[in-house]
This record gives structure tokens, sequence and C-alpha cells, in this order.
């Protein structure tokens, strides 16, 4: 087994990296079933070493029936068949390593899978059992306990309450699920269910892993209390702005589970890194972020964020300030596999409504694809040249825009299926990644993908960009191999300029970048050009930029 040990025993890697999400279905499929699969992702390693990454992050690969995707598991310590073995997963790992990149996998700690071992075991169990407190039933309203024991929301139906018959039970009781009602919500109450979570996160870290992106990390604690509360009207799904009080989201008793976590992370050296998924009021990041609990949370704002200068730089002044109440490091990111991809957005006209337009199947509007990639690359170059860790989603360095016209009959999301069809989900931006121009699934696999793949992918294939140093592609290679020889202290000065819709900001060892938003040309500064997200023009730098010059 490869351990990280023959990585740099430096204990801030992880503050400036560079991670790549792989989703493992979509990236790499080995052997022609139409699914990607670990041996998939070892097969792109010298893929992922030209890119320059310093990690990479697998989304679940775990034993799943893939009602969400795998974020329902079955089997925390174990790889999914269809997606290889736990031999197959060592071998990833040391290849990984040996080409210098660290290793982070997800953990879904809030709920499991109704296949797994524990939701048999309470289904089958009596109320009030030891199996049954592992996870949070009640019994019901209503004359005959008919009714949900609560007004909660799921994400993904109307209630967060499912009746046990559903799952085969049959004492009458309702079982919690913040998502799917094959994903039975954990009873964080329960010391049980954390000592199982620990010695989870040790059997990976044993292995190597290096670091833990760590599911809806804010709603492992509810409130249980009896009688259980109603929702509040003024609270939204998330509970953001709830000052660590709310009913089913970032308490502030989640907090001890996360320095509990922390004390096994520093116990291997160099310690275990883990990045929150916790949608949650900025405010609140920094209790996530601390060297106490996880060290780091993902901050979401440019997920949607227009592409504006002044929205961008807000942005940027408020999470260098978050991050400095504790002194963690920023987390840049544009899109992931929840997200419509973020070429997209920018190709979009920013009044459309996109639910609508994806409902649509992408008709309803005109997408201007060359634009969209354009300001994605100058959104990309500009976050890259920021302190802390950029998190880049498997398909943006080729420019991928998502797929809006995947047929009713073959959408997976059941943010799609089990919400009355209000949205149309995160298949879009899931489809299988192209390798090749040409194919039945443009070198996915040699037995078509799991997911339609549009014709225009031809155009942004792996192939099709390989050797084009202006391309998306090239232009990711050059620039993140820039982002190693030039990162220096957490720390930015900006400078004016004589456009509202130009940025320009400078790090302490005289890396500069300038972004032009939107203005029609902006005179490039003097300096030595490094890297230009689209070429310049008569020494000018045209809207939808992006340059990095040193002084």
């Amino acid at each position: 087994m490869s351990k990280s040990a023959s990585h740099s025993k430096d204990k801030n890697w992880w503050r400036q990296a560079t991670v790549y999400q792989i989703y493992p279905r979509s990236f790499a499929d080995s052997n022609g079933d139409g699914i990607g699969d670990l041996k998939g992702v070892t097969s792109r390693i010298p893929y992922l070493q030209k890119l320059n990454l310093d990690a990479v992050w697998l989304s679940p690969f775990y034993p799943s029936a893939l009602a969400d995707g795998g974020y329902d598991v079955a089997d925390y310590r174990d790889v999914d068949p269809r997606l290889g073995t736990l031999a197959d997963f060592d071998e990833l790992l040391a290849e990984l390593h040996k080409v210098g990149i660290r290793i982070f996998v997800d953990i879904v700690p809030n709920h499991s899978s109704n296949l797994h071992v524990w939701f048999k075991e309470a289904i089958d169990a009596k109320p009030g059992s030891a199996a049954r407190n592992r996870y949070i039933f009640r019994d019901g309203k209503g004359v005959n306990g008919e009714l949900p024991p609560t007004d909660w929301v799921s994400h993904f139906a109307p209630s967060a309450w499912t009746h046990e018959s559903a799952m085969g039970g049959k004492h009458n009781q309702w079982y919690m699920h913040w998502f799917a009602p094959e994903q039975p919500d954990f009873n964080w109450n329960n010391r049980e269910v954390e000592d199982e979570f620990l010695t989870t996160l040790k059997f990976w870290a044993d292995r190597g892993v290096d670091g833990f992106r760590i599911d809806v990390a804010h709603a492992l604690k509810k409130d249980l209390s009896e009688p259980l509360r109603s929702l509040p009207v003024f609270e939204d799904l998330e509970q953001r702005g709830n000052k660590g009080k709310g009913v089913l989201a970032d308490r502030n008793e989640l907090f001890q589970i996360y320095k509990e976590w922390r004390k096994l992370f520093n116990q291997y050296d160099p310690p275990r890194v883990a990045v929150a998924e916790a949608n949650v009021h900025p405010d609140r990041v920094p209790l996530y972020a601390s060297a106490k609990t996880l060290g780091q949370s993902f901050d979401f704002r440019f997920i949607d964020t227009p592409f504006e200068a002044s929205s961008y730089k807000e942005n940027v002044q408020d999470a260098l300030k978050v991050a400095e109440k504790n002194k963690s490091s920023c987390t840049w990111a544009l899109s992931n596999h929840d997200q419509i991809r973020h070429a997209t957005k920018m190709g979009l006209n920013p009044a459309v409504n996109r639910k609508a337009w994806m409902l649509s199947n992408g008709t309803s509007h005109p997408l201007d694809m060359a634009s969209g990639t354009q300001n994605a690359l100058a959104a990309t170059l500009f976050i890259l040249a920021l302190p802390g860790s950029t998190y880049v989603y498997q398909g943006e360095e080729l420019g991928l825009h998502e797929v809006t016209d995947i047929p009713e009959n073959q959408i997976q999301d059941p943010q799609y299926l089990r919400n009355n069809k209000i949205e149309k989900g995160r298949d879009g931006c899931r489809v299988p990644l192209p390798w090749k121009k040409t194919g039945s699934s443009f070198g996915f696999g040699t037995g078509g993908a799991h997911l339609p793949q549009p014709q225009w992918f031809a155009d942004y294939s792996v192939e099709a960009q390989e050797s084009d140093a202006q391309s998306s592609l090239g232009t990711y290679r050059q620039a993140l191999a820039l982002r190693k020889k030039l990162v220096t202290e957490e720390k930015i000065k900006w400078h004016k300029t004589k456009d509202v819709s130009v940025l320009h900001f400078s790090r302490p060892n005289g890396w500069h970048c300038i972004t032009n938003f939107r203005a029609i040309s902006y005179p490039m500064p003097k300096g030595k050009v490094l890297i230009s997200s689209h070429p310049l023009q008569d020494g000018k730098i045209p809207a939808g930029t992006t340059v990095w010059f040193k002084k």
C-alpha cells in the first residue's frame, strides 16, 4: 500500500493547492460497460500529470444503488464492484503518489443508502431499538400515525419523512431523509454513529489517502429535542443565518464532532486535511475551516457570481476577510458536479432564468458557446492567481458546456425525477468526458456512455485540443504549471485601473493579474506577459481576457 510519506512533509501543502475533482463514473471506462471506473482513472494519470495538479478529489466510488449519483452509500469501506476493487483503489493511489499527486476521497456522513446494513437492521427492528437509534425514526401524526411527524422538507421530495412501509418496515413509523427517501439520515446524537465514522476515516487515512471532502458537512446535527420543532417559515431549507441554533443544519454542537476528527487527522505525518461542503452563511464558514476542526471549507460565492468586475472584487475581498479570521486559506471554485458548467453560465445572457432555460433543453434563449468558453478561461486564470486553493471540476479544462438536451427517459438525477420535475437536474455536467474526436463515446470507453454525449463534444475533446497551445486545455496546462512556480505569500494588492470593467491585482513577488471583464479593449500594462487567456490585440487586452505578467 502506498503511503503519503512519499510526498513532502509540508503540512501546508493544501493551502494553495490545485485540486481536480473526478466524478469517477464519467471520467474514463476501462472495461466497456459504459460506466467510468477506478482503472479508467489510473489509465489517465499521464493526462492528470500534464495538468500539473497538486491533488485529485474522487467523488463517491463506494457501493451504491445510484439513487443520488453515488451519494447514497451502502458501504463506506469498500468499492462499488462496477467501479473496481479495493486493490484497484490502492493501485490508483500508489500511481498518483508516484507522480506527486495527492488524493482526496468523498465522505458522506449525513446519510447512508437504504441498502446499508445498518438501515436494513433498523427497518427490521422494533421502535426504540438500538438499531433504529442509529437513524431518525419517529411516530407519525394523525389518528393512526398516517401523517409525517413534522413539516420538515427534503431537497428531493416534498417531505423529509417517508413511512417505513415503503422500505418494507412493519411498525408504522416514519424515518427522516434530507435528500432522497433512499438516503436515510443518521442520528448523530448516537455515539455509535460517531465512532463508526472515525473508524471509516482511519480506514482510508491508513491506506494513504491525503484528504477528505466532507459532503453536506453542515447537516449532521439536527434539533431532535421533543417535541420536534416546526421548520420556521423565515428559515430556508439550508438553514442559513440561524446563528447555530437552526432545526436541520449548521448547529453549534456540530463542531465537537469535527474537533474529534481533527485529533485523528493530526496523528498522521503530514496531517490529513479536509474540506467541508458547508452551505452556510459566510460568517459561519470559519467555524468549519478552523485549524481545530476541518481546516478548510468550500466558498461557493463564485459559483453564481456574474462575470463582472465589481462582483468579483467584492467576493474576493469578503472571502479573504473571512479566511483571515482563523488563518485558513481561501477556496475558489467555478464549477462542480452539482452545478451548471460555468462556461455555459458565462455564455448566457445574465437576465436569462437558467432553471427555465434548462427545462427548455437550452432552446428558449441563445447560448454563445465561444464567448462562454472565453469568459470561463478568463475567470479561471483570475481565481488561479488568487491566494488559496482552487478546485477544478473535470472537463472544465476542456471548456465543456452543459449538456442541456438529455431526453427525459435517460435522466438519472433525483433532483428532476423526485422533485416534481421543476429543475432539469445535474446530469448535464456529469456526462462522460470526450477523449477522442470520434467513436461511439468519444474515447470514454468501448461500450458507449451511461449518459448521452452530444456531437459537439468532438470539437471539445482532448484529442481536438491536445496539440493546440491556445486551446482551453493548453491554457489550463500552461497556467497550472506557471502557478506552481509563482505561488507566494497569501496576500494581494489591488491596483487602480482606468475602467470599472477591469481588475488588476498583484502578489508580493511581482506576479500581476489583470482581467478585462467587459471593456471593449484595455491597454496592456508594462511588464513581461506570462500567459493570456485570449490573444492580445495590438497590445491591448480584449474583453473576456485575463493576463498574468511580471514586473
